[in-house]
């Protein structure tokens, strides 16, 4: 009797690191000592993602998850603070941790230059939106091999269906553009992606994955259901 009540003091102050009741419930999917873990691990992988961004993006993807708009565990963040010379989208592999895609991505005509500054939720403004998608399907259309989004906050990014901004392919878009031109060219408010780019990336998040395209913008930041309480 003695032999057990000892194993199980043993057990509750957190013996044998895993069996631990306390670390089980810090490291409970959400909480702040998993969201510290979580970013630590893709930053390892993904030095050129900012840890502030990825807690904005992780916060959002559970929260859509909670909703059941995920379907796959996997999170696409597009920094658009970042110029559109360096890689700025990441897909991100939640549940194993895993950074599957780091590459380029080009911003509306209109959102600005080399760096995007402003940002449209209006039909025809030929810029960029921000917040939190969902992934539709794939299809093939004027730009060839192409995905539609869905845009969850209204009057931030609800429009984006309609608009047409989708995922697709551009040669205007790839590595070497942006390293002999030092800038992509730009959409007209779509996520063009390199042309060798587009097919692995939209078949690995097609399909109800959750996509988070950021600016330090204070609106959204402040009123956004998604990342905050």
């Amino acid at each position: 009797m003695r032999y057990l009540l000892f194993i199980f003091t043993f057990l509750c102050i957190g013996g044998w690191g895993s069996f631990s009741f306390f670390s089980q419930e810090s490291d409970k999917v959400g909480s702040k000592d998993w969201l510290a873990k979580e970013t630590k691990t893709i930053n390892a992988q993904a030095s050129n993602l900012d840890p502030a961004v990825l807690k904005i993006s992780l916060t959002a993807y559970l929260k859509a998850r909670a909703q059941g708009l995920d379907k796959k565990q996997l999170l696409t963040v597009i920094d658009y603070s970042k110029p559109s010379n360096e890689r700025r989208l990441w897909v991100i592999d939640v549940k194993n941790t895993k950074v599957l895609f780091n590459t380029w991505v080009a911003h509306g005509k209109n959102s600005g230059g080399l760096k995007a500054t402003t940002f449209s939720n209006n039909p025809h403004s030929l810029k960029s939106s921000l917040g939190v998608f969902i992934t539709t399907s794939s299809y093939s259309g004027g730009h060839g091999y192409s995905m539609r989004i869905q845009g969850l906050e209204h009057g931030i990014n609800d429009n984006a269906y309609s608009r047409d901004v989708v995922f697709h392919g551009a040669w205007y878009a790839g590595s070497d553009i942006a390293k002999t031109r030092g800038m992509l060219g730009r959409s007209w408010g779509c996520m063009a992606v390199g042309e060798d780019t587009i097919k692995p990336l939209v078949d690995a998040i097609k399909n109800n994955t959750v996509v988070v395209a950021y600016y330090p913008d204070q609106h959204w930041l402040k009123n956004s259901a998604y990342i905050n309480a």
